[in-house]
């Protein structure tokens, strides 16, 4: 509050000069400071809203994603599935996206090795990393400058196809997102991520 303190001394040593101007003089001074005072409030509160309230938060750009798995054994030995996630955008303004990829990896059947593996990586890490379960495939895209926006409230479907063998019985399947409006310190995401865990069942 050191701001409110030096705008009250500075507004009295102002006015204490005030009486050597004439009736006319004063007034037109007063209204001008008054004129100010009006801005720096206006400002302030402003910027209060901003840091405190976060009333402008509702223009930034915030997606949420959601899975839709099935799948289909396609020969004796392969199973395709397909992935579809449904970008939602859930804030006021329209979101352009340049970049996104889909990544497929293996949970079950899963050895005794790799279980331990991941269980040192993971659980006996003082940093508790994600759990990095075996990849199968990945699929990025990158679409061109207007090609895919998603206005505010709107729905996007964007659906991805792999061929698996039938021995896999558990997948987690990850997409994400990039945020191409993204700048440091603007307090937007970096991007959008879901992931899922689907089980193969006959």
């Amino acid at each position: 509050m050191l701001w409110v303190l030096g705008f009250a001394a500075l507004f009295l040593i102002v006015l204490s000069g005030l009486t050597r101007f004439t009736d006319v003089e004063f007034i037109e001074i007063v209204t001008a400071m008054n004129s100010i005072g009006i801005l720096v409030a206006i400002c302030v509160g402003g910027v209060f809203a901003y840091q405190r309230l976060q009333i402008f938060r509702t223009f930034t750009p915030h997606m949420t994603i959601s899975h839709e798995v099935t799948h289909r054994l396609v020969s004796d030995s392969y199973i395709h599935i397909a992935i579809t996630a449904t970008l939602h955008n859930s804030s006021k303004v329209h979101i352009e996206l340049r970049e996104g990829f889909f990544l497929l990896q293996r949970i079950a059947p899963s050895s005794d090795e790799e279980i331990e593996g991941l269980y040192t990586q993971v659980f006996l890490n003082e940093e508790q990393l994600d759990v990095q379960w075996p990849f199968i495939y990945g699929s990025e895209h990158i679409w061109d400058e207007g090609e895919l926006v998603v206005e505010p409230g709107e729905s996007h479907p964007e659906t991805y196809e792999f061929v698996i063998s039938k021995d896999v019985r558990t997948v987690s399947i990850y997409t994400y997102f990039e945020n191409p409006s993204f700048t440091p310190g603007s307090g937007s995401s970096e991007g959008w991520a879901a992931t899922t865990v689907y089980d193969i069942l006959d």
